[in-house]
């Protein structure tokens, strides 16, 4: 392994780990945000420009901003939107019960997985280009792709009357 991806693969954990341990809303935004440029940076080491681009343009720019506009919206009231913030309540239990033994099974896989029983595949010769990029995304998975487009919306959608009733 190329020092490149160790630390574009600590960058992507860092990443994700301020997501799960920011409080505000807004810090979680900018961890994914630096997750995305972790991913960004692994999709290089493949040699996969193109994909890097694009994850850096479309998730790190268009998407964080649909999020950033959805949680100010939502925090725009006056009342907090935690009333329980230093309460260890059941859902917050039962989340780290489960987030902690997620953790230890990925640990037991990684220092006792038969790594050397599974050969490394090869990544393919296309794997990145434009051209099966876009056959992939308008072919094979162009109804996910819409999907995920339709619920996007929905949940703006959803934010905004949720946002104009508690106003009213």
């Amino acid at each position: 392994m190329n020092a490149l991806f160790i630390i574009a693969g600590l960058m992507a954990v860092a990443g994700v780990l301020g997501v799960i341990l920011a409080k505000p809303p807004v810090y979680q935004v900018m961890s994914t945000v630096f997750a995305f440029l972790g991913l960004a940076a692994l999709y290089l080491s493949l040699q996969s420009e193109f994909l890097a681009v694009i994850q850096l343009i479309v998730y790190g720019g268009a998407i964080m901003i649909l999020f950033l506009f959805v949680i100010t919206l939502l925090t725009a009231r006056r009342d907090p939107v935690e009333k329980d913030a230093g309460q260890l309540t059941r859902p917050k239990l039962i989340g780290y019960a489960v987030g902690g033994a997620l953790l230890v099974m990925l640990a037991i896989v990684g220092l006792f997985g038969g790594e050397g029983r599974i050969g490394w595949t090869q990544v393919p010769a296309d794997f990145g280009q434009v051209k099966a990029f876009g056959y992939k995304l308008l072919t094979t998975n162009v109804f996910p792709f819409e999907i995920l487009a339709f619920i996007l919306m929905v949940a703006v959608i959803g934010v905004m009357l949720l946002v104009g009733r508690h106003r009213a």
